[in-house]
């Protein structure tokens, strides 16, 4: 019993102590300075802005101006804030008009695709029809010349029935590009009336 009541003892006196001094706050400001505890392997890190938020209050203004200069910290950063937003949601308005664009001019892309496509198919087409007309065009050519040889070798069988020189003449008319003309035609038939 005699440690309890040196328990009791002591505390009544610790707190009369306490009652007769008063709970009075100090009048300067008090540092408090935190250390991470040795062995924990992590060490805590404060950012620099929050460092900073506290050293304003701690430079002796007081907590009305800090409170004063927060919020008008606070005002500023809501405008930023919604003007950011509009920015944002005109961006994204923006890029949706740019995704529908986008999307008919691929549409447009690939219509314009397919017809070029049957454009080169049309073309190709062409070109060989072409190349089939000029070869048919100069086999007709030869056959033209062909057909003009046998009119001037009949030409020149009506003349010797007739009875015209033609021997001097048909060395003349046995080049490959030479036609009859009205010098060849020897005179008596030029005068001769149907």
């Amino acid at each position: 019993m005699r440690t309890n009541g040196k328990i009791l003892l002591l505390t009544g006196f610790l707190s009369v102590t306490f009652l007769l001094s008063g709970c009075a706050a100090p009048q300067w400001p008090t540092e408090v300075v935190l250390q991470p505890a040795q062995g924990s392997g992590s060490a805590v890190q404060q950012s620099p802005s929050a460092a900073k938020r506290f050293q304003d209050v701690s430079k002796g203004s007081t907590v009305l101006e800090s409170a004063m200069e927060l919020s008008e910290k606070y005002s500023t950063l809501l405008e930023e804030t919604a003007k950011l937003r509009m920015e944002n949601q005109k961006f994204l308005e923006e890029n949706k008009s740019l995704k529908e664009q986008l999307a008919s001019y691929r549409s447009q892309l690939g219509q314009t695709q397919k017809e070029l496509a049957e454009a080169i198919d049309l073309l190709t087409e062409m070109r060989v029809e072409l190349n089939n007309w000029k070869t048919d065009i100069l086999g007709f050519r030869g056959e033209m010349r062909e057909a003009q040889k046998a009119q001037l070798e009949a030409l020149l069988k009506i003349l010797n029935i007739l009875g015209t020189d033609t021997k001097a003449e048909s060395a003349k008319t046995s080049e490959p590009n030479s036609a009859p003309t009205h010098q060849n035609v020897p005179d008596n038939l030029n005068n001769k009336k149907p």
